[in-house]
């Protein structure tokens, strides 16, 4: 981050925000890294435009607060402690974050499937909530690098590992999935057969499953072993598994696009936290803590 570059940006983008006044706008994919905080309309065939707000880096700069939107209730990637403290390997990460960029952490907590259009129009910087990077989501927002793959899990009542081990066996069933995630593709892509049920919590799908509602739910692996943990032996891991093909997902950074610079710093992040092991000990971390809360 070179602070000579910056302000050059900056003085830039105010004579461009002064000439708007007076000209027609200028097509967004020209002087993107000119336009300090602008908010350009990306139409999607078909669809309505989706808003994007490129100079977050500058903002942040100014502001000297890193805002990061976060659904808090997926221990052991985000969640509460017991002081309602934001805590969580993802939490972690977006601390590095913000130490790299030498300012404060805001976390902000909403529903999952707000945080993208949150992070589009500018309400927050990030999105950190073990998101899955797929080309359908990056068509809306940009991606960090890769820091956590993980496996999908098929949740299930206790008793039904050996009963639904196939897709045959699920065919004509109801799975749940949170609201607004990749689980939810997941199961339209990988069991066409099945129904899918969706809500906002976890917690609220598990307790589906216990009461003979659905079938069961897909989710991240170490969500899974939690809810298996804090199940009192009411639910299992079913003996199921997803291809490579089918679920191979990996966790990233959400970030508005037109924001590369932001981006390069928080891949520098991530491949440090990644190559020395220090993610790994605060993902460890988090799911003791999570375990200790009986989350």
């Amino acid at each position: 981050m070179k602070k000579k570059f910056l302000s050059v940006l900056m003085v830039l983008a105010l004579a461009l925000g002064l000439l708007a006044g007076c000209s027609a706008p200028a097509d967004p994919a020209d002087g993107e890294e000119q336009q300090e905080q602008q908010q350009e309309q990306l139409p999607d065939e078909g669809e309505e435009a989706i808003t994007q707000v490129s100079g977050v880096l500058d903002k942040i700069l100014e502001s000297g607060k890193l805002v990061v939107g976060t659904e808090a209730q997926y221990a052991p990637y985000e969640f509460k402690d017991l002081d309602a403290n934001f805590v969580g390997c993802d939490m972690w990460l977006a601390q590095q974050i913000a130490d790299a960029l030498g300012v404060e952490l805001e976390i902000v907590d909403m529903s999952f499937a707000g945080i993208t259009p949150a992070v589009q129009s500018g309400q927050v910087d990030l999105g950190i909530a073990a998101f899955t990077k797929t080309p359908e989501r990056a068509e809306s927002v940009d991606f960090s690098e890769l820091y956590e793959v993980s496996e999908q899990y098929l949740i299930v009542a206790a008793g039904n590992e050996d009963v639904y081990t196939s897709k045959e066996a699920l065919a004509g069933l109801t799975l749940g999935a949170q609201k607004g995630t990749v689980q939810s593709q997941l199961i339209l892509s990988a069991l066409p057969d099945c129904e899918l049920f969706e809500l906002e919590k976890h917690p609220a799908l598990a307790l589906e499953v216990q009461n003979g509602n659905i079938a069961g739910l897909v989710v991240d692996a170490a969500v899974g072993d939690s809810l298996v943990a804090t199940s009192d032996g009411a639910l299992a891991v079913a003996n199921f598994q997803f291809t490579e093909e089918e679920a191979s997902f990996g966790k990233a950074v959400v970030v508005s696009k037109g924001n590369p610079e932001l981006l390069e710093v928080i891949n520098e992040v991530i491949l440090r936290v990644v190559e020395d092991g220090s993610y790994q000990a605060a993902y460890d971390e988090a799911v003791e803590l999570a375990a200790s809360m009986g989350l």
